[in-house]
């Protein structure tokens, strides 16, 4: 039955009576009287009735007295004259058949124990009743004279709610009928602009025709929008008309443009400086405001000069430089990325001068007193100004600040200037910022400050004498907006008005400071465009929006300002069709069930019911009337509360010991009160003094479903001698007998069966007993109602958690309503509540253990629709979980970003995704420069493997730095990055240049192997290569020292190798000999040098390859007669599989594969060609040139994955015992470790057990050594740059077998 424990009911259970008394008479909150209606004053003819009338609010309740001319009017002195009556607050004085004497001023005063308030009204009692005489006289203007006679005005033929465009011109009018009618009288005429009287200007025309009043407003711009009423005055009366204005902006000249900014003015003028403000536009074109620029224009001239370089967004700005003694106009535009706005209407003309001078001006002489009165020392010549006085910050922003001060006493003879100085706080720096030309005025704006430093401010006069000291230094002030934008609006509730207008009200910003106004927006539903309802702000929490289209459905939304800017819009509005409204709600039905739930010896504490029928809108309060029963005759009713209250109980108070009372009570709501309960039992009015509780109350069933339900209910108000301890749930069938009442305890009763109706009561419990019972609730029948739904929790793609409920059977009237414990959720700290149409949700601000509840929702003005959610511990950390997961989703990879060299030496940069769909997108970045397709860079992303690469055909010294691939899908992401910069980049960029250059050389013919020779036993040289790529075309052309060798026979041209034979060689045939091999496609040479001179060699450098490094060193020529000797510390090397040598060409070279740390030292390389000896060395100790190609080779090899060792060739072990081994590896990144057994991989599971501790040492256990386990094992580890292995055989033998 009831889902809560009971530390959840709606109030505690040890709540002591005087709180919970003060907690039910919310209106006994003091405060001094107030008039929410004042009375109005009256003018009446001779014997007739007048009533003035009032509401008053106050408590305690004010005593009302009423006055004529100040003294005190006694009905009872007057009979049949004076008649006061006093209900609800509302208090009245009538007056019966006036006579002359009763014009006077009346008072009302209302008194209490916190103050008193008066307010007046006046009766004037008139004796003319016949018709205008003619004899009356003429007034010297030729207007009637309003002496003697009353006139009676009507408006008609008004003016309508008007729509027009800036620019345009619109007329207003009305039609005035004056009765009497005379010739020659005009009344007062007056028009207003939302409470402000019109002055006639160039923007407003007012005439007056005799019959008609009217209002021309010639170049309407947003600030003439807003509510316009005429008034017409006569001395007797007045009659107002309204109607609402509403100025769209005019088509801007730049597509997309925002509006034009509004209400332009200027404040705090001076001598040099101004301050202009303006209001932001409600229209910013599709694209946010940049900011406004200010242009200023000299009166007597057309020239706009702007007066800010960038766009400021504050919506104030100081304009500085201003001649002294000019007057000036500004007007101000805004723009964003699509343009510039139509500029604003000017504002008032303003005068850059001195604001005493400006005063002076303004004002009149003063007459002569006979006094001279010094206000300051007289200019003395040759005086160094004094100090400036009160120096302070007036207005700080990100993009200025603000100074002002107050001149010296000591001014000297002439008038002064000023400096101003700035300093960053926490040195002693102070430098000047106005150096060329000192400023007039005590004011001065400072730009180009560091946003978010603090600075510390002083100013300087001067005049001709020199300069005075610095003034005290200002407090630190740090640069930033000191003004917040405004908090969003809340909840925005559109009601029906007419068939063409919506009254829109909404909650109004939180915390918001130097509020502007709203901006009210619609948007038929399904076109998500919203187009303003208000070009000017409106203050209030209230508008009404017109020009909508009948049939319609709108949803509204709404935005708040200030000088610093427009706040997030306000949550969408449910959607309201246009049409006009025809709901009229009605008084609520009686309550009953009047209970007493506390006596004691003047007061007793009443209980009831609600209505079951509200009347179609929501109650307000309730009144409680009590009476005296004396010898069972009713007496007169009373009021016991003249403010409403709002819980289902009340106490009543003054009454009378041991006497007998009934009492009624009267619901109320928007419609009024309602017609008063049946009369109550009779009550006798004396202290309780029971033991047990008195009995609990106010139970509501909800969550009604076909076997359970929630039951809540308020602790009793008299707790008896001792707290509350307990409650007792009592249950039976509605048609069952007394007798039948049975108590279930648990928190949710799952005994319920379908179809059954229930009631149910309750009753506490304290260590005296069980108290009685509660009044049982209205039968209730357990079923799930079609339509029923549940709150459903969900998590979205952005990690927001939030419940939902959604209900379909809603009124126009329902509201959801959101509980947290089953109390109202006020406080929007925690949650946010948002509601569009049938369905709301409550999102978490910032889920959080403090949010651990049970969450319900109720649907108002419905059949019951609610339901609950539990959030418990373990459900809070499950969609914590689960929001991160949402929030931040990652792509995986199966490989990092990698680099390769390709044909022609193209560089292709390459990563796998592991798990990506065909929308994925992929940004391609270089040093934090985003790439794109083109000449240089070929993109390419397969999403079907996943993979991803970027082939770039050369690398350039600007290529140096850092590739990042940058990976989205969604809201998946992932990026990857690899570095290429010092020696790595260089070395890579040599070998593609080299593999670039040998493709191009052999695309046509070339040498396979370059030009040597050989000497036959015949004592004949040999000159040989062997070429490749060759077609008949191909020439081949011999040359010595650069002349070409004539072809003979010796010239020979088969199966790719090309001869050159000298036969019986001497010292002529010496010399450079060149092979040159061309045909259309190309050319290759290739030289060798037959000389007598000694061979020479390059210096030995490394390199680094796949395989490893490589040594190298080239010769100028090579044959088999050079002897050539490699060292490795000064020892002759061993060559292995690992460490070989060759030539290539005239390159000899020595090749490390996979190098380790044993392979660094001193490198040598000898030869000797007979003639003599060369030796070239080289250090690979981790210094000098060698550490660079060293740490190339991990670029590739090593931070391969390594398996360092520790693991034995053969383990021989014991059946039941335990194997545990442990070996080391290495790599980076950090190698993926696979066991394998008899090469087929293990999974780590109770008897194989496989950990990585500190990325470095893997270990392998058996926990209980079986014969099966016999057999071969390995370990693979392996990463991006290479794999690695470890074997290892395992024995298992049994004792027997090994006796």
């Amino acid at each position: 039955i009831s889902k809560v424990s009971q530390e959840n009911y709606c109030h505690k259970s040890d709540v002591s009576n005087e709180e919970h008394h003060k907690r039910m008479n919310k209106d006994s909150l003091m405060h001094a009287p107030e008039f929410v209606i004042k009375p109005r004053s009256h003018t009446v003819w001779e014997k007739q009735c007048v009533r003035l009338h009032c509401t008053v609010s106050g408590w305690p309740d004010p005593r009302v007295v009423w006055y004529k001319n100040n003294v005190t009017i006694d009905p009872m002195a007057h009979p049949g004259k004076y008649k006061l009556e006093s209900s609800y607050n509302v208090h009245s004085l009538e007056i019966n058949r006036c006579d002359f004497d009763d014009t006077a001023q009346y008072r009302v005063s209302a008194m209490n124990s916190k103050g008193e308030l008066s307010s007046f009204a006046s009766i004037v009692v008139k004796r003319f009743k016949g018709e205008v005489e003619e004899a009356l006289p003429m007034p010297r203007h030729g207007l009637i004279s309003e002496y003697g006679i009353t006139f009676d005005t009507h408006i008609v033929d008004g003016f309508g709610v008007s729509f027009g465009r800036e620019g345009e011109t619109m007329s207003l009018g009305a039609t005035v009928i004056i009765s009497p009618n005379l010739a020659r009288y005009q009344p007062e005429v007056q028009w207003y602009r939302d409470d402000v009287l019109l002055q006639p200007s160039k923007w407003c025309h007012m005439h007056w025709s005799g019959d008609k009043a009217t209002l021309t407003l010639t170049h309407l711009n947003k600030e003439d929008e807003g509510l316009y009423t005429l008034r017409i005055t006569t001395k007797s009366k007045y009659e107002t008309y309204s109607a609402y204005v509403f100025v769209r902006d005019a088509d801007a000249e730049v597509e997309g443009a925002p509006g034009a900014p509004l209400d332009v003015k200027c404040q705090d003028a001076n001598k040099d400086y101004v301050i202009v403000t303006w209001k932001q536009p409600a229209v910013d074109g599709g694209s946010s405001i940049l900011g406004y620029f200010v242009d200023r224009c000299e009166v007597g001239t057309t020239h706009w000069s702007q007066c800010n370089d960038t766009p400021i967004k504050f919506a104030r700005f100081p304009v500085t430089g201003l001649v002294e003694g000019r007057s000036y106009t500004f007007r101000v535009r805004a723009v964003n990325k699509s343009g510039m706005s139509r500029p604003s209407r000017v504002s008032e003309v303003v005068a850059a001068m001195d604001p005493a001078d400006r005063a002076r001006m303004r004002g009149t002489s003063a007459p002569w007193t006979g006094q001279i009165i010094v206000t300051e020392e007289e200019p003395a010549e040759g005086v160094v100004p004094g100090k400036p006085k009160e120096l302070e910050v007036t207005e700080a922003t990100k993009n200025y600040v603000v100074l002002s001060w107050k001149p010296p006493g000591e001014r000297g003879h002439e008038g002064i200037m000023y400096y101003v100085e700035k300093c960053v706080s926490g040195t002693d720096s102070w430098q000047r910022v106005n150096t060329e030309i000192p400023v007039k005025s005590p004011r001065f704006a400072l730009f180009d400050l560091a946003e978010g430093k603090a600075y510390s401010f002083r100013v300087r006069c001067c005049n001709s004498a020199g300069v005075g000291e610095p003034s005290e230094a200002t407090e630190a002030t740090t640069v930033g907006d000191k003004l917040d934008i405004p908090s969003a609006p809340g909840r925005v509730v559109p009601t029906r008005n007419t068939d063409t207008s919506v009254v829109v009200s909404w909650e109004a910003s939180r915390d918001a400071k130097e509020l502007v106004g709203y901006y009210i927006e619609a948007s038929i539903v399904g076109s998500n465009k919203f187009e303003p309802c208000n070009n000017k702000p409106v203050k209030g929490t209230r508008f009404i929006c017109h020009g909508l289209v009948t049939g319609e459905s709108y949803v509204f939304r709404v935005k708040a300002l200030n000088a610093a800017g427009l706040s997030e819009c306000s949550q969408e509005s449910e959607a309201i069709e246009v049409k006009a409204s025809s709901a009229v709600p009605a008084s609520p039905t009686p309550p009953y069930g009047i209970s007493v739930l506390e006596c004691v010896r003047d007061s007793m504490v009443l209980a009831w019911k609600q209505p079951t029928f509200i009347g179609g809108a929501d109650i307000t309060g309730y009144f409680v009337d009590y009476r005296e029963v004396i010898n069972g005759v009713p007496g007169t009713w009373h009021e016991a509360n003249v403010k409403a209250v709002s819980d289902r109980a009340y106490r009543v108070s003054d009454l009378k010991e041991n006497r007998k009372y009934q009492f009624q009570v009267r619901a109320a709501n928007m419609a009024g009160v309602g017609i008063p309960s049946l009369p109550s039992g009779t009550f006798v009015c004396e202290e309780w003094t029971i033991a047990v509780p008195g009995p609990p109350h106010d139970l509501q069933v909800t969550e009604v479903r076909a076997n359970t339900l929630v039951l809540l209910y308020k602790p009793p108000v008299y707790q008896g001698r001792d707290p509350v301890n307990g409650f007792y749930i009592d249950i039976k069938e509605a048609d069952a007998e007394e007798e039948a009442w049975r108590g279930v305890n648990e928190k949710a009763i799952k005994t319920l069966k379908e179809g059954e109706t229930y009631v149910f009561r309750v009753r506490a419990q304290n260590k005296a007993g069980v108290g009685k019972a509660s009044e049982p609730t209205e039968p209730v029948l357990a079923e799930t109602k079609p339509g029923t739904t549940e709150i459903v929790v969900d998590v979205d793609d952005d990690g927001v958690i939030s419940m939902n409920f959604a209900c379909s059977n809603l009124t126009p009237d329902s509201k959801f309503v959101w509980s947290k414990n089953y109390e109202e959720i006020t406080d929007d700290t925690r949650i946010t509540v948002a509601t569009s149409g049938g369905k709301s949700k409550a999102t978490f601000n910032m889920l959080a253990e403090d949010d651990i509840g049970i969450y319900s929702c109720a649907v108002t003005h419905t059949d019951g629709a609610c339901s609950s959610y539990t959030l418990s511990a373990e459900e809070l950390k499950k969609l914590l979980e689960l929001s991160h997961d949402h929030k931040f989703p990652i792509i995986p990879l199966k490989t990092e970003l990698a680099v390769e060299l390709q044909e022609k030496g193209r560089i292709r940069f390459w990563l796998q995704a592991e798990k990506i769909s065909a929308n994925g997108k992929i940004e391609y970045v270089f040093n934090d420069n985003s790439l794109s397709q083109g000449e240089k860079y070929k993109m390419n992303f397969n999403k079907d493997t996943g993979v991803i690469e970027m082939i770039m055909e050369s690398l350039l010294p600007e290529d140096e730095g850092t590739f990042t691939f940058q990976l989205q899908d969604g809201k998946a992401t992932n990026q990857s990055s690899l570095v290429l910069i010092g020696d790595v980049f260089k070395g890579l960029q040599k070998e593609s240049a080299f593999m670039r250059k040998e493709w191009h050389r052999k695309q046509g013919p070339h040498f396979v192997e370059y030009l040597s020779y050989e000497v036959t036993p015949e004592c004949c040289v040999i000159l040989k290569c062997k070429v490749g790529n060759i077609k008949k075309e191909t020439v081949a052309l011999w040359y010595k020292d650069g002349r070409e060798v004539k072809g003979d026979e010796k010239l020979t041209f088969t199966e790719g190798v090309l001869n050159l034979e000298i036969a019986q060689i001497s010292k002529k045939d010496a010399g450079v000999y060149e092979i040159v091999l061309k045909d259309d496609r190309g050319q290759d040479t290739s030289t060798l040098n037959l000389t007598e001179q000694a061979n020479s060699s390059t210096a030995l450098k490394i390199q680094s390859t796949d395989e490893g490094i490589r040594l190298y060193s080239f010769v100028s020529y090579y044959n088999e007669a050079l002897q050539v000797t490699w060292h490795h510390k000064d020892s002759a090397i061993a060559f292995t599989d690992r460490i070989k040598s060759g030539v290539v060409g005239e390159q000899l070279w020595l090749q490390i594969t996979e190098p380790t740390e044993k392979d660094k030292g001193k490198y040598a390389i000898e030869f000797h060609d007979g003639k003599g000896g060369l030796k070239r060395t080289v250090e690979l100790s981790g210094q000098g040139e060698a550490t660079a190609e060293f740490q190339m080779a991990p670029y590739f090899l090593y931070n391969r994955a390594r398996v360092a060792g520790g693991l034995p060739d053969v383990v021989t072990i014991q059946e039941l015992k335990a194997l545990n081994l442990t070996c080391n590896i290495s790599g980076e990144p950090l190698p993926e470790v696979v066991w394998l057994k008899n090469e087929r991989e293990i999974v780590s599971d109770g008897h194989y057990v496989m950990k990585l501790e500190a990325g470095k040492y893997a270990s392998f256990t058996i926990t209980t050594v079986n014969t099966t386990d016999s057999g071969k094992y390995s370990i693979l580890v392996k990463n991006k740059y290479g794999t690695e292995s470890a074997d290892f055989t395992v024995s298992v033998f049994s004792p027997d077998s090994k006796k």
